[in-house]
């Protein structure tokens, strides 16, 4: 198995190194399609490997135990809090969003101010997700 993934990673990397040595001779016609393909193999195939190696590196990965007591009440209301917030951000994200690309789009000097209120609607899925690990935190 370690043989398999070894060659997976010896594969990808190859094709990462090519891609640039290719890059920078300018050998593609369309340097559009070999960015791309680029951002595809750095995006994908780099956490792709990590998480093999991870998983299938033996003694990495060990059983979960169960906790002698679990309060299920808790459990729901973290997973309540984050999935709330979540819906929450959504759907703020997409009111202020679209907004905010309608006021772009008539006047650009207004940018950085709408990412502003992009930005704070994202963070009630952080706040969220804080509360939901204190609740975690005291089971």
């Amino acid at each position: 198995m370690e043989k398999i993934l070894f060659f997976a990673s010896l594969i990808v990397i190859s094709t990462i190194v090519a891609g640039f040595i290719y890059l920078e001779r300018g050998v593609s016609a369309d340097r559009a399609k070999l960015k791309s393909a680029m951002r595809t193999n750095l995006a994908v195939f780099i956490p792709t490997v990590v998480a093999a190696y991870v998983l299938l590196v033996p003694g990495v990965v060990e059983a979960a135990t169960a906790p002698a007591e679990v309060n299920g009440l808790g459990l729901l209301a973290a997973a309540l809090s984050t999935g709330l917030a979540t819906i929450g951000t959504g759907y703020a994200v997409g009111v202020v969003g679209s907004a905010a690309l309608g006021a772009v789009s008539e006047d650009d000097s207004i940018l950085g101010k709408t990412l502003i209120f992009v930005g704070l609607a994202e963070g009630i899925a952080i706040y969220g997700l804080i509360i939901s690990i204190m609740i975690l935190g005291k089971l």
